[in-house]
This record gives structure tokens, C-alpha cells and sequence, in this order.
């Protein structure tokens, strides 16, 4: 028996999520995407970000009272993030990029080679990240000519190209999905965006009613990349808010945008009719 080629996908999660949380809230797009492509050895990994989070970093948590003592106690809490975002830094700074983008590096290295990569939210904002970092060498010229503080108008020092990234050896994603994504701020984060703009082929997938990502800053993700991904089709809203949408038109969406990073656009024949998904439209 033949066996089947693999199709490798990079799960993501947002910020106060995990892998295993991920894992719940993405299951109706990687069944479908399984279904979708039954002729390939689908995996999904989820790796979690390395920055714990306090219930102080989650926006809108009210710790829980200790109802022995009266006073709040440091609760253990399973939520994780790539890096954090400084209130202070003006232009912003993502404090830890470094070490969540190891952190990834580490799973490429351990675990691919990945065709593709998808991201909800900081997941998504990571996943346009990693996959300008795997453009090869036009995307290093890029960060040598960023890194100098006189290459930008704040004279901020440009982010420098991850040591981690320069000693592993995989190819270029095939595709990237990028849920609520979002472009990082700033002169600082230039390199990720700009001469060239990202190459590799990224589906937005954006919520008309997303209070958490402001539509600008989605925008900004989507003009950073190359040609003109509106028009091209790579631009999907959804009438909701800040989560993956499971109906079944953002599902199929999803799939035909794989298929034709995959198969150039050939379509193929029409596959069975998928189950019914489970309902996941809540908030993250």
C-alpha cells in the first residue's frame, strides 16, 4: 500500500489560550480540512506559547476572592501567550518576540517540515511572522537593512532576524490562514512586512463585528502582503466577532484556499459531503 503524502499543518493559538485550548476551538476547520484532502496524511500540531500569563496580563479578569482569608489569592491559570505587549514603549514593543519565536523555531526544527501554518488572533499575528522569517535570503536582506536605528524615521533599532531561524533548514511555508490577524506596529517590525512585501500565499479570515482586533490593523496585515489579496480572494469576513467561524462557507473557504496553494489552483473533483461541525462560535 502507497502510503499517503503528509500535509503538516502549524496551530497557533491567541494570546491567554493554549495548545490544547487551540486544539478544542480549531477542530471543526482541521476535520473539514481532513476530509477535505483524503488522499494526504493530515497532523495538526499545537505548540503552546512560552510566556505564562498572571491574571493581571488577561484583559477583563476579575480574580477570585478567597472567601477564607478575603483577600485575592495568586490563582494558577492555564493561559499562555508569544510574547506581551508593552503599555509603555512608544513606537510599541513586543516584549519576548524572541523568545516565542524560538519557541517556535524549535517545533519547525523537531517537528516539520510544515506545509502550512494557522493562527488565531497573536497566533495569527506570529504565523505572518514566521512565514515572512521562511522566505529565505531576500527576507534576511530585508532585516540587515531594517536593523540600523538610522533606517527608520523614529530612529527606533529595527527587530534583528532570529538566531534561531538562521540555524534550522526549512523550506518556505506553501500557504498560511490567518484568523483576526494582525500587522505588528511600528518601525521596529519593518523587516517582517517590507522589501519584499510576505510572498507566501495567506487567506484572511477577519470578524465584521471584532472588537479585540481593530479592522485597521487588520488591513495593515493584508496590504503587507504581495499583489492585491482583496481582489485575489484572499480576504474573507464573517458577520461575527473575535473567534474562528465553523459555519460551513468559511470552512469550504478555507479548504479551497489550501487546495490551491497545494495543487496550483486545480481544482479536482468534488469530495463527499462533509458531517455536520460542531457549533464553536464562541468569543476566545
Amino acid at each position: 500500500m502507497v502510503a499517503r503524502p503528509p500535509l503538516k499543518l502549524l496551530m497557533l493559538h491567541g494570546y491567554t489560550q493554549s495548545g490544547p485550548l487551540f486544539h478544542a476551538k480549531s477542530r471543526a476547520l482541521v476535520k473539514h480540512i481532513t476530509k477535505a484532502f483524503p488522499l494526504h496524511e493530515i497532523s495538526a500540531i499545537y505548540p503552546t506559547g512560552p510566556l505564562r500569563l498572571n491574571p493581571a496580563d488577561i484583559p477583563g479578569y476579575t480574580p477570585m476572592e478567597d472567601s477564607s482569608t478575603g483577600s485575592d489569592e495568586k490563582e494558577d491559570i492555564e493561559a499562555y501567550g508569544w510574547y506581551r505587549r508593552s503599555n509603555t514603549a512608544e513606537p510599541p514593543l513586543y516584549v519576548g518576540l524572541e523568545d516565542g519565536l524560538d519557541a517556535i523555531a524549535k517545533v519547525l526544527n523537531e517537528e516539520g517540515p510544515f506545509d502550512g501554518v494557522i493562527g488565531f488572533s497573536q497566533g495569527a499575528a506570529m504565523a505572518a511572522m514566521v512565514a515572512s522569517l521562511l522566505e529565505g535570503e531576500k527576507r534576511r536582506e530585508a532585516f540587515a537593512r531594517f536593523a540600523p536605528a538610522s533606517s527608520s524615521s523614529a530612529g527606533v533599532e529595527g527587530f534583528v532576524y532570529p538566531a534561531s531561524f538562521a540555524k534550522i533548514d526549512h523550506p518556505a511555508m506553501k500557504f498560511a490562514l490567518c484568523y483576526s490577524g494582525f500587522r505588528s506596529p511600528g518601525d521596529r517590525y519593518r523587516a517582517f512586512y517590507e522589501s519584499p512585501a510576505i510572498q507566501t500565499p495567506i487567506l484572511h479570515v477577519l470578524g465584521s463585528l471584532d472588537a479585540v482586533v481593530d479592522e485597521t490593523r487588520s488591513r495593515s496585515l493584508v496590504e503587507a502582503c504581495v499583489g492585491d489579496p482583496e481582489s485575489e480572494g484572499k480576504v474573507v469576513w464573517h458577520p461575527g466577532g473575535h473567534f474562528l467561524p465553523s459555519q460551513r462557507p468559511y470552512l469550504d473557504a478555507a479548504v479551497r484556499f489550501i487546495r490551491e496553494c497545494l495543487e496550483g489552483g486545480q481544482q479536482g473533483g468534488k469530495g463527499k459531503e462533509e458531517e455536520d461541525v460542531n457549533d464553536m462560535d464562541l468569543p476566545f
